[in-house]
Parts: structure tokens; sequence; C-alpha cells
């Protein structure tokens, strides 16, 4: 790894989930360790799989690695941080206001932005010279901050009385109104994230054209912010070894396709490459290898079958059988949210239902992936841009037309968060929800369950205000009810069969249940499984998959399907349609 030629003592590790960025963040702590340097390794990522992938149970003290004399590492957890901090804001007016009041207050404090605060709060606190890393060569941080973060902390008004007074409905203010205290260590953490003869930023993709772009995104966003110092990892570079496989061919190309494409603004950063782990990077034995190919014949060809796996097909009948209603595909960014939206849609349609496919994906990408008309089937798009700058404006112009400059500055921060994005789009979707009386819709984008939350709260305290819903529209007043009614609506979470994106839609479910919604099915896409794969390294890939796609069995989900690793890119008509046909094939494993 080229980054660690001449490393920095801090280094942030950064990117979407499931791209191996607690990986390549383990590799590196060894790596360093094994070269003498004392190591500590932080993750502030409330998913955090450190104690799996280094062997050993963390808490929020540093910990002996076991086999790595030099290496510590430690786990803080945020979400635990974000509770403390949330109790601590709203305890003052319990008794005093409404439940409601209250109610909307929590909801307020329960979402990503403050999870973000939280998890900054911890890592601040660690940079700011305490005796935790005082005695370490290198500190290692398994989750950056975002670019909203740090451009909100960054922000003079965010240590403002603007923050108790702004009554937005957005949910990145509150996060901070408890904060003032900090405000010096944090302006000294971010100026130290700027400092390149201090930080590097670890930019973690994979070979794919989605990831790239999103990793180019970030990079634009932190360089904004001063944050230069940046080193690209292009995790997960297939090279097959059989010529008669075809989907290992298949993979290769596809890899080199999207390599081929590096978008502008990851052109001139440092740039590791590093190949496709035959299986799960876990253990210090299996991290030394990280950047290494392992050869074809030390990998066991031994599978045995163990179980039938049901296929997208045969969920299609049990989505039909209602013959009305709402299908949401839900889940993090990459994992095929669009393609199985777009599989089902045109699944039903050709059944003869009337179905409305609405996304937020891009138009060229659906055009792409629909290629031509299909009987009973609609197409419409809800524009997440033109959804969040009508509500931005809307804000702006009520909560911000009596703001000095720096509290507007700060209100227009506010505004670019993803819940505002997510608060924004509920409008057009509650409009779509409201098309299901009438045949099928299916939405490829959903609220998560804290913005359901966050609009029930907020409707609860409009209704009392109102004292009767007629100033609602009627899309709105019956969106909720209609999400939590599982005979109307039906949630399939999409996810792949790794370990970070089941453990992040795991925590998805949970989201939706508390906002009293019962996903219906579990979708495990890019699944090795079923394929007759003969290559030495895809076959140790599909026998590690195995325990991800029996956790999601045997623990999260009532049923759930599995879509095949596809040859061909999920564009066409023909390629969807083959993705529902019904299938039988055994799953093989060790």
């Amino acid at each position: 790894m080229e980054f660690l030629n001449n490393p920095t003592r801090i280094l942030f590790f950064t990117g979407k989930g499931g791209v191996g960025k607690t990986s390549i963040a383990c590799a590196t702590a060894v790596k360093l360790a094994d070269a003498g340097k004392r190591v500590l390794l932080i993750s502030t990522d409330p998913a955090s799989n450190l104690d799996e992938v280094l062997g050993v149970s963390l808490g929020n003290i540093p910990t002996p690695v076991p086999g790595v004399p030099t290496l510590k590492a430690l786990n803080i957890d945020p979400e635990a941080s974000a509770k403390a901090y949330r109790e601590s804001m709203v305890a003052p007016y319990r008794g005093v206001l409404p439940d409601s009041a209250i109610a909307s207050m929590e909801e307020q404090f329960s979402g990503s932005c403050t999870l973000e605060i939280a998890a900054f709060d911890e890592f601040a606190r660690l940079l700011g010279g305490t005796s935790t890393i005082t005695d370490f060569d290198h500190v290692l941080f398994d989750t950056a901050p975002t670019g909203h973060t740090l451009r909100l902390l960054s922000l003079p008004s965010a240590w403002s009385g603007f923050l108790s007074a702004s009554t937005t409905g957005t949910s990145c203010l509150g996060p901070l109104a408890g904060l003032q205290a900090q405000q010096t260590l944090y302006a000294e953490t971010v100026k130290a994230l700027g400092d390149p003869e201090t930080t590097t930023l670890v930019l973690v993709a994979r070979p794919e054209v989605s990831a790239l772009k999103e990793a180019e995104r970030t990079s634009k966003e932190l360089a904004e912010l001063g944050i230069h110092n940046q080193h690209l990892v292009i995790n997960g570079i297939f090279q097959a070894t059989d010529p008669a496989d075809s989907f290992a061919l298949a993979m290769e190309l596809r890899a080199q396709n999207a390599l081929s494409q590096i978008p502008n603004g990851l052109v001139n950063l440092r740039q590791t490459r590093i190949p496709l782990a035959p299986k799960g990077l876990v253990g210090i034995d299996a991290i030394r290898t990280i950047d290494k190919v392992t050869p074809p014949d030390s990998i066991c060809k031994e599978i045995s079958p163990i179980q039938v796996l049901p296929f997208l097909g045969d969920l299609i009948d049990e989505l039909a059988r209602p013959r009305h209603g709402v299908i949401l595909t839900m889940g993090k960014g990459g994992v095929g949210k669009t393609t199985v939206a777009a599989a089902v849609a045109v699944a039903l349609a050709d059944r003869g239902f009337q179905v409305h496919l609405s996304t937020t994906d891009p138009a060229a990408h659906l055009a792409g992936t629909l290629d031509g008309d299909v009987p009973n089937l609609k197409v419409f798009r809800i524009d997440p841009k033109a959804e969040t700058a009508a509500y931005s404006a809307q804000v702006l112009a009520t909560a911000g037309k009596d703001l000095d400059e720096q509290g507007r500055a700060m209100l227009e921060e506010d505004l670019r968060s993803p819940c505002t994005e997510e608060i924004a789009v509920f409008r057009a979707f509650a409009d779509a929800v409201a098309r299901g009386e009438g045949g099928f819709v299916v939405l490829d984008t959903a609220p998560t369950g804290h913005t359901i939350l966050l609009l029930d709260s907020a409707l609860a305290y409009h209704r009392e205000v109102t004292r009767q819903g007629s100033g609602m529209p009627e899309a709105v007043e019956n969106l909720l009810p209609r999400l939590r009614d599982p005979g109307f609506t039906r949630v399939l979470i999409i996810t792949l069969p790794e370990a970070t994106p089941v453990h992040e839609a795991a925590k998805l479910q949970q989201d939706l249940k508390r906002a009293e919604i019962n996903p219906f099915a579990w979708v495990i896409n890019q699944s090795l499984g079923p394929l007759p794969v003969t290559d030495p390294i895809l076959i140790s890939r599909k026998q590690n998959e195995s325990r991800f796609l029996r956790e999601v069995a045997e623990k999260h989900a009532s049923r759930f399907a599995v879509i095949p690793w596809q040859l061909e890119a999920p564009v066409g008509l023909e390629h969807l349609r083959s993705l529902t046909e019904a299938q039988n094939k055994s799953i093989e494993s060790n």
C-alpha cells in the first residue's frame, strides 16, 4: 500500500458500506505494527466488526490485539453517546411540554445526523491530546466524518444561540445545540484533518462505476473543506485464473471496464489497488495477505450442497396476491434497489396488473434498464433535487426570513443534509403511495424508519395545533397508516452476501420495526451461491458467502430470496425478466 511508504501519524478511512474499509484499516494497522510502530486502531462505526476481523473482544479502552504485540484497538459506540446526549437535551422538558412535543424532540435526536455528531464528538476528544492516544506512533480511524458534518461544525453560527431557538423542523441543528462547550476542541480537530503533515484520508472503493463515482463525490466534498491529502484504494480487483469459467471472465471484464472509466476527480490521486480476497478477511493471518493474490491450489474445492435457495421469482406470487398495494425496495447505496424494483414491476405488469414504478434514480439509468415499452407499466420519477430545492426555499422563506447572515448560513447548511432530502421527498412519496389503492406501486426509494417516526410526531403536533386534519392533504394524512398496514405495503430489504451490507440491512430492519413496519422479505443480490463457478477464488468466495446467507435466513428474515451474480450488467427488459424467473437450484457450501 503506497500510502505506507511515508505514513502520517493519523489516518482516516472512508467509503460506502461494503467496500472493505474495515479490512483496509485493519491491514494498514497490522503492517505498521509489524514494522515496529505503536499503533491504535479506533472504530466509531455503530455496526463495527473490528472484533470479528481482529479476533478480539473490544470495548471503549485500548485493547491489545493477539499476535500483533504493538497494536491496540478500541470500539467507540456513538449510539450510546447519542443516547446519553439525547436524554441530556430532552430530560429538562419532561413534565413541562406535552407528550407529543417530547416525542417530537426525541425523534429529532434519533437520526443519522445525531449519530454523526456523537461520533465526531468522540474522536475529537481522542484527537484533542488525551492520554488515550499520546503513547502511539500512529492512530487510525475506521470511520471518517462526512463532509456535511465538517461543514456544519465549521460554521460560526453552529455555536450561537440561533441553534436553541431554531424551529426549522430539520434534524441536524438540534444535535449541535448542546455542544457549544466543545467549540475550540472541534475547531482544532477540523484543522488537524486538513494538515497534510498530520493526516491522510484514505478513500476506499470497489472496481465498480457507482462506487468510484461515490468516491469522487466524497473526495471533492472533503477537498472543498481543505482536506487535500487523500489516497484512493480500489479494493477487490479480480483476475480470473480458470479460462473455462464464464462467470470469472465476466467479472474480470466488468472490473476492467470500471477501471478504464475512473472519474476525472480521482485520476490525480495517489492510488493503491488490492486484489479480490478469496474469502473473508477475518483473523490476523488473513489480514496479512490482503495485498497478495492467493495461489489457486491453496484453495479447497470440496463443496457439498446444503439447501435449496428461494429465488426472486418465488416471491412474485406472494407479492401479487393482494392485487394492489405498495412494494418498497430499501437498502444502502449500491446493493441494487433500482434493479430489483424494476424487475418486480415488470413481473407484475406482465401478469396483467396495472403498475406504477417510481424511482429517485437518475433517469438515464432507469431508461437504460427499461429499454422498451411494457404494457400496464407506467414509470414516473421523483426528482430529489427538485423536491429538496422547493422544500428548502419554503423553509428559507419562513423560518429563515428574519435571520442574520450567520444564522441564514447555518440554516442553509442544515438544509443540505441527507435528512432534509428525506423529509422533502416524502410529499411526493405520499402521493405515490396513494396510487396503490388502484393497482400496484413499486418504489425503489423510501423514507427510513427515523423519517417515518419524525413525520409521525410532526403530524401529531400538526393535528394538535389545528385540532382537525383538514389542513393536511389526504395522501399525507393516510401515509403512515398505509405504510404500517402489512396488507397494503410490503418492504423488500435489499442487501449483498457480505458482512457489512448484511449488518447494515439488519440495522435498517430494526429502524423500520421501531416505526411499526415489519419487512416482508429480504433479497440477497449478486450471490455466487447458486452458480456453477469453477474458478478457485470464486469457489472460495462462494463458500464464504454461505454464513451470511444462513445469518439472513436464520436470524433476520421471515422470508428471503437470492439473485445470482449476473454475467451481464442489469440492463434491458430481457435481463429484468430473467431475474424473476422461478428457479430451483441447490446452493453449495462447505
